[in-house]
Parts: C-alpha cells; structure tokens; sequence
C-alpha cells in the first residue's frame, strides 16, 4: 500500500512536470509517427522523403501496402506493392494513423508484465475497432473525410495508453488495477490534450474528441465529433479502463442512444459493417 502511494505521487509528478513544461517525454516506438509527422506538415518534404522514412519500418511498411489494396481505396482490384505507391495511394492522414497504429503494437511488447500487455492490447483493439468504424461510417455517408475521420478514431484512447506506456517505470501500480484506473481517470484529459497539441493536429480533431461535447441529435451524423461519437458506441471491443463497459459486449445501439433511432444507427452498421472489416484487418490485421 505504501508502494502504491510513494509510486502513485512520484509517476503523478512527473506527469505534471512535463505537461507544465509542455514537453512530453514519449516513448521511443512513437517516434516515428512524430518524424512522419514532421515530414508531412514541412512544405519543403517530398513524397519520397516520406516513403524513404516508412521504408525504415517493415511493418509500417506491410500496413502500408496493405491498406493500399484495401476494398474501400482500391476497389477496381489493382494490386499494389510498392510502398512508394502505396503512399500515394492511401495519402498522408491514413498514414499518419498506420504510423501510430505500429508504434501502438511496440508499446504493447514494450511493458514488462503479461498484464500490463494484456491490457495494452485489450486498448489498442479498442481503439482500432473505433477507427476502422469512423472510416467506414465517414466512407458511406460523405459527411467527413474517411482519412481524418480513422485518425481521429485512433486518438480517442491516446491519454490512456500514454499513461499506460508510462506506468511499466511504477510497478506498484500495476498490482492494484482498480485505483490505476482512477489514476487514469484525473490524468486522461489533460495528457490527451498535451499529446494533441504535441501531434499539432487540425482543430476540428482536436474538439471531435472532447469528450464533454454530447451527441448533436442529428441523422445521419453531419460533423467529426458525432461521427466519431458514434463510431466509440458501435464497437463491441472493451476499454479496460472504462469499467461501465467491461461486461458490455452489445453496441450502446442496442440499449438505445439517446438523439439517434435505434433501427437507423443499426441498418448503418449492417451497410458499412464489410468496409469496417476490411480496414480493421488493414490497421491492425
């Protein structure tokens, strides 16, 4: 118990530190999205210098390809197997997405204990089952870009796996799931912000994702944060640290949505429930 509390104030300090800072310390495997990052929002950067920096990760680069063949970005079926084309092809924001779906995948290995994978990866299909929905939502209706409708979808759980990449220095935390929660629970929306604003990304993803916002009411969905809104209610893949969910494996949809008629969000998710599939298996196979 003592652990816990020394732990709990040293990890809860540091936190602080680097948010008044405004210096994040990420983790390594994050590095790359920050560097493709970089490359895509600096005018003077080519296509090619951005290929060469993919080149560099083999399974960015089988994402890359992958996702390139993909049904929805390739449906006359032609086979594509350069990465130099396959970037193209899929463009800068789904890139974005697949570089931090892969440094997602290495924080998973990167912790210590079983557990702690285990959650990681429990997360992570979380986040990527929403980003697969938000594209395939945002796809059919046309009421969002498909590529920054899937990048905001993998952001939806950035504070809490940050926080949860981070914990591996605080072993003590680990042994007491529960009050970790709650840890994560103060420090999710201040991290999630800072990691925004260290991504630089575009305003209108940023307020997608405040959580505070509720469901506008309308159908079908006419902005990013309602889309994304409902993308985080059709998956049936849990967040760990969302406890009112655990035991839930039905879509919110099931139980009623408040603003939205139960029968419409479910014909929509039957129409798009293909192209889902399809980029889930591209992200995150």
């Amino acid at each position: 118990m003592q652990d816990f509390e020394v732990q709990t104030r040293a990890f809860a300090a540091r936190i602080e530190t680097e948010l008044d800072t405004g210096h994040l310390n990420f983790p390594t495997s994050m590095d790359i999205s920050l560097r493709i990052k970089q490359l895509a929002d600096d005018p003077d950067s080519s296509i090619e210098d951005i290929v060469t920096v993919v080149r560099t990760e083999p399974v960015l680069s089988a994402k890359v390809i992958r996702m390139a063949n993909a049904m929805l970005l390739n449906p006359y079926g032609a086979h594509i197997t350069s990465v130099n084309n396959a970037v193209r092809r899929i463009g800068l924001s789904a890139l974005r997405c697949l570089a931090f779906a892969v440094a997602a995948e290495q924080l998973i290995q990167d912790h210590r204990s079983p557990h702690l994978r285990k959650i990681a990866a429990q997360l992570w299909r979380h986040s990527a089952d929403i980003s697969s929905w938000a594209y395939a939502f945002a796809h059919c209706l046309r009421t969002a870009n498909p590529d920054t409708a899937m990048l905001t979808g993998m952001m939806v759980d950035i504070g809490q796996f940050f926080l949860l990449a981070r914990v591996a220095d605080y072993p003590a935390l680990e042994g007491d799931f529960e009050r970790f929660t709650e840890f994560v629970s103060v420090w999710n929306t201040p991290v999630t912000r800072s990691v925004l604003e260290a991504f630089e990304l575009p305003d209108d993803i940023v307020d997608a994702l405040d959580s505070d916002s509720p469901y506008s009411g309308d159908w079908p969905p006419k902005e990013l944060h309602d889309l994304v809104r409902i993308a985080t209610m059709a998956t049936k893949e849990s967040n760990p640290f969302n406890c009112s969910r655990k035991n839930d494996s039905s879509p919110e949809a099931e139980s009623g949505i408040p603003g939205i008629d139960k029968a419409q969000f479910n014909s929509l998710l039957e129409e798009t429930r293909a192209g889902k599939d399809a980029m889930l298996y591209a992200v995150h196979g």
